[in-house]
């Protein structure tokens, strides 16, 4: 594993790694290979750049998932909707964005509402796909809040899709259905009609 240096230099965006860093090399090595100049005006800082970004984007630390709250009612379904996140196909590299939804009943601990995107983000700052996201997010739900009956889906574009290949934008939807969300249909039903507009 290397270790980035970190200088405050030029224009480019505030802190940068030093050349030390193997992204840099390697983004400068990939504008060659597509036919680029890497030295030309436009391109002079974007290896630093892309080198950042990758850092910044896996590195990316969602904050403390650990704070819960004592349960009140525990028949109560909770629904936190339209969680937006970004991540990486790990098949092209390529960017995809979903919106998650998390359902669950809490037993007798809750968590903060600000805990569903955390836990989100955490699993989506990798290299991913979308099935195994949904399945992660939802283990993490279970696991932190004790509650058995956990649903989480999943609507995301594929850069991979839409830029490549077939070059068609689709819409992909997945889920991930723990305990009573995988058995009993009329919970599913009033998780759908509660997320209706």
């Amino acid at each position: 594993m290397s270790v980035t240096t970190w200088v405050q230099e030029g224009d480019v965006d505030s802190e940068e790694p030093r050349e030390e860093d193997p992204l840099v090399g390697l983004a400068r090595q990939l504008l060659k290979e597509i036919g680029e100049n890497p030295d030309r005006d436009g391109l002079r800082d974007t290896p630093t750049r892309f080198a950042r970004w990758w850092r910044e984007f896996i590195n990316y630390e969602p904050g403390s998932v650990g704070t819960l709250f004592e349960s009140v009612d525990t028949k109560q379904l909770v629904i936190v909707s339209d969680i937006q996140v970004w991540s990486l196909c790990e098949h092209h590299l390529l960017p995809f964005n979903c919106s998650v939804t998390i359902a669950y009943r809490p037993t007798d601990r809750l968590l903060g509402l600000s805990k569903f995107a955390r836990i989100a983000h955490r699993h989506a700052h990798k290299l991913q796909v979308q099935e195994r996201l949904v399945s992660e997010i939802a283990e993490d739900i279970a696991q932190l809040s004790g509650a058995e009956d956990v649903a989480v889906i999943a609507r995301g574009e594929h850069l991979c899709m839409t830029m490549r290949g077939i070059k068609a934008a689709a819409q992909m939807t997945s889920t991930a259905y723990r305990g009573a969300f995988g058995e009993d249909a009329a919970l599913r039903a009033e998780m759908f009609n509660l997320l209706r507009p």
